[in-house]
């Protein structure tokens, strides 16, 4: 029986397990392993012939299970021993000590508070409530306010007080810890470590001369450091299938120990010194670049070649990997629920599996051999990671394979000049800066093809996410992989997508897509918040509010081609209308801003003011012109103190004319300010429901406003009960058409041809 097919067999079996038994009582876990071992010894001894090659594989698999439930248990019962698992569903504070596992990040900013700073640590003591010192050794995760921790290395000791909460399930870290203050340096992290960091950062010194996009990215690319990657070119890449590149993978081991290698060879070394420097080569790329999933599996394999190497056995990749996942998976079992492990070792198993054949195919067939290689190596590696990327994203990417023909050619080089820049900068920083700056051309040829791909109309499908989704997808390219072989179903499979294709273009062509020709406001679906775009002639907008969350409202403007943002509303400082502004701001222009007079809460205004854009002083009753857009202040017409919210009762409303067609965008005014208003001009087209279309409206106003469509901006599964049925109900009798983006997505509203309005809804 193949070495291959019994290492595969165990390797799933450990991995399948550790992902049960993640979710099971630590108990659960030992059970399953004995029962597993009880079984491989029955079954190994089945005297049937004709079964063994069958039997050792399901011998291997059992094999593997019993490795994973016990590894898995260990760890289960490590993360819910006492005292600290009691600690932690407390939410207890206390005094504690902690090793730095990895370096600190930075979460994703949102208006309205500053960043978290992410940590992943080891526990190693405590001081409970009552003053006794526990020694530990369990994993956590600091959440910390103070940019102190920021600074902090992989191996260093450190003190602090923090709050303890619990992990969600199937998380093995022991618990959550809030921190506010900055931490106690205990002791400095190890030579290597320091080294390191001082490489990391000498990279970073030397790619701030280059351009933002290719500057952010190039550490990525190098040493996996994003700190400074823009937010939309990261979309980008997600989008056109070459995230990969926005961190280290196997790829970037392989081309390092490659060139190593080579240059050993060329000094003549023995196969076995050659085999000691690639592994003190390894060793150092995956201290500089901190041990990721892909990382582990490209090390893991890669020194089990190197052993074959040095003993002069020829490389048997498959076996190599199959016990690269076993290994890593029985000393980390939550490797089993990352995805970027999974895809690492999907994308690998693709490339052993599938490329060669299907590259001898393509050769039989009369293609060059370079040729067939580069399509096949991509197209190999999508086809075995796009399930669980279509379970992730709900969606399949075409642009995919193209983007990484393209991109593969630029990648070496990129990655040896920048590992060089990082290896000069400590002693030749105007060396480094010089090598960095050649190393941003292939970075440039990166970013170039990421926006391409990503503008390509639908180049992402949809699919269904989730479980489901990728099982459905994985066993439907299983299925074509293995029929593929027939002419008649490759036939079929041609003339389908060609049918396809005949059919989708002229219904996108006459169509137009989104968004719709002459839309005049888009309520973006933010979730439970609220961000509408006014347009305002060519590629500018007016846009009110930005909603809780960045990615949303720039994937929304994104879409409708906004560039430039000549005026800014914000209708009042509450973080689901200010929290997305960093999204507002990326790649545009954002010449004035319109924010109310109420100063409350005091911390979203300051998130907002201070990011430096020119500020309108414009009281109720200013009238502005922005392009092809008139506005009127109608209110707050005075300050509301003593209601259910001051704040949402002190909202902008602000009454917009563009195309001939009146708007009212109401922020979350209520029933109070609501009231106060009901002097002024109400009338509109178009009403923005106020507060998400709670129930604090008034009848009287919107009587007053009769409005013809009614926006509302809310999100799905809200826990605030938004919108009312009873509001709903009364803007529908009045005669408005209601529109929800919880339920249609982004909706537009627009004016045809000959002048009447409707709406366009995304989904």
């Amino acid at each position: 029986m193949s070495t291959d097919l019994r290492l595969a067999g165990a390797a799933t079996g450990c991995w399948l397990t550790a992902l049960a038994c993640l979710f099971c009582p630590a108990g659960a876990g030992w059970a399953v392993g004995l029962g597993a071992l009880v079984l491989a010894a029955g079954w190994a001894r089945l005297p049937l012939r004709a079964l063994r090659p069958t039997r050792w594989v399901v011998v291997a698999a059992l094999i593997g299970v019993a490795c994973g439930a016990v590894a898995t248990a260990a760890r289960v019962g490590e993360r819910d021993s006492e005292p600290l698992a009691g600690l932690a569903a407390a939410h207890k504070t206390v005094r504690l000590g902690l090793q730095i596992a990895d370096d600190p990040r930075l979460g994703r900013p949102t208006a309205g508070r500053s960043p978290t700073i992410i940590v992943p640590a080891r526990l190693t003591w405590l001081h409970t409530p009552d003053g006794t010192r526990v020694e530990l050794g369990a994993r956590v995760l600091i959440l910390a306010s103070d940019r102190g921790w920021l600074g902090l290395l992989p191996g260093q000791r450190v003190e602090t007080t923090g709050r303890l909460s619990p992990p969600d399930g199937g998380d093995l870290r022991a618990a959550i810890v809030s921190v506010t203050d900055a931490p106690a340096r205990v002791s400095a992290a190890p030579l290597v470590q320091r080294a390191a960091g001082t490489l990391r950062a000498g990279l970073q010194r030397a790619c701030r001369p280059l351009p933002a996009e290719a500057g952010g990215l190039l550490p990525g690319l190098v040493v996996g450091d994003t700190s400074r990657l823009d937010q939309q070119l990261a979309d980008d890449f997600r989008a056109t299938g070459l995230t990969h590149l926005t961190a280290v993978s196997g790829a970037n081991l392989a081309i390092v120990i490659g060139l190593v290698l080579v240059l050993a060879r060329w000094c003549r070394a023995t196969p076995k010194v050659a085999a000691l420097i690639c592994v003190l080569a390894l060793i150092g790329f995956v201290i500089l670049v901190r041990p990721s999933p892909s990382v582990l599996r490209a090390a893991a394999m890669g020194g089990l070649a190197l052993v074959a190497l040095a003993l002069g056995r020829p490389r048997a990749v498959l076996p190599s990997l199959a016990t690269g996942v076993l290994v890593l998976v029985v000393t980390d079992p939550e490797l089993a629920v990352d995805a970027g492990f999974a895809l690492s070792v999907l994308a690998t198993g693709g490339l052993v599996l599938l490329a060669p054949r299907w590259s001898e195919a393509l050769q039989a067939r009369g293609w060059p051999a370079f040729a067939a290689e580069a399509v096949c190596v991509p197209a190999a590696a999508q086809a075995a990671c796009a399930p669980v990327i279509a379970a992730i994203s709900g969606g399949v990417s075409l642009t995919t394979v193209p983007a990484n023909l393209l991109a593969g050619p630029a990648v070496a080089p990129a990655t040896v000049l920048g590992i060089l820049a990082a290896v000069l900068s400590p002693l030749l920083p105007g060396v480094a800066e010089f090598t960095a700056w050649v190393a941003a051309w292939p970075a440039r040829w990166l970013v170039t093809i990421a926006h391409h791909g990503a503008a390509v109309p639908d180049g992402v499908l949809p699919w269904p996410g989730g479980t489901f989704g990728g099982l459905l997808l994985g066993g439907l390219l299983a299925v074509l992989v293995v029929a593929f072989r027939r002419p008649v179903v490759r036939r079929f499979v041609l003339v389908g997508a060609v049918a396809g294709v005949l059919g989708a273009v002229p219904v996108r062509l006459f169509t137009g897509g989104w968004p719709p020709p002459g839309w005049i406001v888009v309520a973006c679906d933010v979730g439970q918040g609220d961000a509408l775009v006014v347009a305002a002639g060519g590629h500018d907008a007016v846009v009110v509010d930005t909603g809780p969350q960045a990615d949303p409202v720039d994937r929304c403007l994104r879409d409708l081609g906004v560039r430039r943002v000549p005026l800014l509303i914000i209708s009042h400082f509450h973080v689901d209308h200010i929290g997305g502004l960093d999204g507002v701001l990326r790649r545009r222009r954002v010449d004035r801003l319109l924010a109310p007079p109420f100063a409350e809460p005091a911390g979203g205004r300051r998130a907002v003011l201070d990011r430096g854009i020119a500020t309108l002083d414009a009281p109720a009753g200013t009238a502005l012109t922005v392009g092809a857009v008139g506005l009127t202040v109608l209110g707050p017409a005075r300050a509301v103190t003593g209601t259910r919210s001051d704040v949402n009762n002190n909202s902008l409303v602000v009454a917009v004319t563009v195309a001939g067609v009146r708007l009212l965008l109401t922020g979350d005014a209520e029933t109070e300010e609501q009231e106060s208003l009901l002097t002024a001009p109400l009338r509109a087209d178009v009403l923005k429901v106020a507060h998400h279309g709670s129930a604090y409206q008034d009848p009287a106003f919107l009587d007053a406003v009769a409005p013809r469509i009614a926006l509302v901006s809310v999100g799905a599964g809200n826990d605030y009960g938004h919108p009312s049925p009873v509001v709903l109900a009364r803007l529908a009798r009045g005669g408005a058409r209601v529109v929800r983006t919880d339920e249609q997505g982004d909706v537009a509203v627009v004016r045809d041809t000959a002048g009447r309005l409707a709406v366009v809804a995304a989904r």
